[in-house]
């Protein structure tokens, strides 16, 4: 039943980009993405377990991705650049995954209320994992520091919360790269700051960042 539980996270977060968590009924789900509601009910239990589905659902994407860039045949500094400037246009566009790193939730939002303890486990495995709860922030952080190994994890983990400092902050649009396809809403100094800092990182004899 993959495909029906990928069918309705995506007709949830469908759902999301017009009306409130609050709105979306679950009904309507199954509907827009072709199964039951008896369907939709097993692989999620209730509508607070989709909610904590969706939600992992967004970090485990968001990690994925940064494995991914760091993968890509180019110098590790270049790499760490990319995924910077990827979290800052991945959390404009997904509003989820900017509540996950920056833990500012709203009404809108589908908040992961944790499973009831003491609540029987899942019987499908990845709703298991779902209803652990979602990350923290620097949970998310630290995950993401992780994915570029112990030599550049430092040099991610700064990457990554400078990338934010922008996402809780963006400078005025004035400020911003003229080509926002090309480069995302990351200002060149920021770029620039990132260079230099992991430049200090990968020359220091003690390989930390002073």
């Amino acid at each position: 039943m993959a495909h029906a539980r990928e069918a309705l996270l995506d007709a949830a977060l469908a759902a999301l980009t017009h009306r409130s968590w609050s709105a979306v009924r679950m009904a309507d789900l199954a509907v827009d993405a072709r199964v039951s509601r008896q369907t939709l009910y097993n692989e999620f239990g209730s509508k607070e377990g989709l909610a904590r589905a969706l939600v992992r659902c967004e970090a485990d994407a968001y990690l994925h991705g940064v494995r991914r860039l760091l993968a890509a045949p180019a110098p590790p500094e270049r790499n760490l650049l990319a995924v910077a400037e990827w979290t800052v246009t991945r959390a404009a566009a997904r509003p989820i995954l900017r509540a996950l790193l920056t833990g500012a939730w709203n009404e809108r939002l589908p908040v992961p209320r944790p499973a009831r303890p003491g609540a029987r486990p899942a019987p499908v495995p990845a709703q298991r994992r779902a209803d652990e709860g979602p990350p923290a922030p620097g949970e998310l952080v630290a995950a993401t520091a992780a994915c570029a190994g112990e030599q550049w994890a430092a040099g991610c983990e700064l990457a990554v919360r400078i990338a934010l400092s922008h996402v809780v902050a963006p400078p005025p649009v004035a400020a911003q790269c003229e080509v926002p396809e090309s480069w995302s809403p990351m200002t060149p100094a920021m770029t620039r700051l990132i260079e230099t800092i992991l430049s200090v990182e990968t020359t220091s004899p003690r390989k930390i960042i002073p």
